[in-house]
């Protein structure tokens, strides 16, 4: 592997694609995020020389690494159709309340793809962090869409850092959702470190602290209402002691923005600190680190967290308050206020939320200090 000495320590993967029509009707995926994170960064002046990049499109036969032919052909086909039939949706999980059909299903995960394993590729040749914020589908299944996810991108994230030649791979996952469809990937996997800390007793379910794999697998099922002291206790507790112990070649972070109090799918009560608190130690602990998004129901928290993660990884001061640009650019999400409350002035102002801090439920510290002892 040459390394290039010339490349930016942080890469952004972004696409165009995300500002098209998705999922369509009242589904929660909707809103537009990715698109809003690109115009805050451009809006900050964040994206110097060769730091954005274009991502790209994975074709069938990179994706059927892990995914089924047969699938991948029934999602091109429905999108070239905009239609799928019952025996279809019925075997493949296609055009179903959560996972319907919309004229870019195939395109925009598979562009969320190319930019997962294009971001697996960079950091193994060049070592540093990547954002991609459209990535974190990791929900997936080999054969079939499964919770909004139609590609599964952070498994085929992973499997292209082992085709890389990286054997040693962390996946942390702080979305509120657990990510079943990388735990059936890399549960059982000992040279794969996962860690998931997600609401317990929300869908999809699975997680269990119980549940061990081979005996690289640590999940965190959390109360809700975790606040930023909660998140802050498992960082410091169980995150990264384990990245620690474990020394992987490459970290690999879903960041789901779900966990924020201000969205609609789950009960916690975390500010964009501490997610940002982990991205950032993550960055001064791993050699090569992946950013993914993920879930993130709320337009401005969603945007605002992720547009965060991209300062934090290039080295940008956060700043008070928004110039006019960036703030302009949340103002014009106004339109996805129209079925709530209108979002707090500070949703459209700044960018870093008030700390929400608090104690730490006692069921929290106990169930670190069984994991403490795995």
């Amino acid at each position: 592997m040459i390394r290039d000495t010339a490349a930016p320590a942080a890469r952004f993967i972004g696409s165009e694609v995300y500002r098209e029509p998705g999922y369509g009707g009242h589904h929660p995926l909707r809103v537009p995020r990715v698109s809003t994170v690109i115009d805050l960064a451009r809006a900050l002046g964040w994206f110097g020389p060769g730091e954005y990049l274009t991502s790209p499109r994975a074709r069938p036969a990179a994706l059927a690494v892990w995914h089924d032919p047969d699938y991948l052909a029934a999602l091109a086909a429905a999108e070239a159709a905009q239609a799928v039939s019952p025996e279809i949706a019925a075997r493949f999980g296609l055009g179903t309340v959560a996972n319907p059909v919309f004229p870019a299903m195939f395109r925009r995960p598979a562009t969320s793809a190319g930019g997962a394993m294009l971001a697996a590729e960079l950091v193994a040749r060049d070592g540093g962090a990547v954002h991609v914020p459209g990535a974190g589908t990791h929900h997936g299944l080999p054969d079939r869409a499964n919770g909004f996810c139609y590609l599964n991108d952070p498994v085929l994230c992973l499997l292209r850092l082992r085709g890389l030649g990286l054997r040693r791979l962390a996946y942390i996952d702080i979305d509120a959702h657990h990510p079943d469809g990388v735990e059936l990937a890399f549960g059982a996997d000992p040279d794969c470190l996962m860690i998931s800390v997600h609401e317990e007793g929300r869908w999809p379910f699975t997680g269990r602290i119980e549940d061990e794999g081979a005996g690289s697998l640590f999940n965190l099922p959390v109360p809700r209402g975790l606040n930023d002291s909660g998140m802050r206790a498992i960082l410091e507790g169980l995150i990264l002691p384990r990245v620690a112990a474990f020394a992987p070649e490459a970290v690999v972070l879903q960041c789901g923005a779900d966990a924020v109090e201000e969205d609609p799918l789950s009960r916690l009560n975390l500010s964009n600190n501490a997610h940002w608190a982990v991205v950032a130690a993550l960055r001064a602990l791993a050699a090569r680190l992946i950013v993914l998004g993920g879930g993130g129901y709320n337009p401005w928290s969603a945007a605002r967290l992720w547009t965060g993660v991209w300062a934090i990884l290039s080295g940008r001061a956060i700043p008070d308050r928004l110039p006019p640009a960036a703030e302009a650019v949340l103002r014009a999400l106004a339109p996805w206020a129209a079925r709530r409350a209108p979002p707090a002035e500070a949703l459209m102002t700044t960018l870093r939320d008030a700390p929400r801090e608090g104690p730490v439920p006692e069921v929290l510290r106990a169930r670190l200090a069984r994991l403490a002892t795995r």
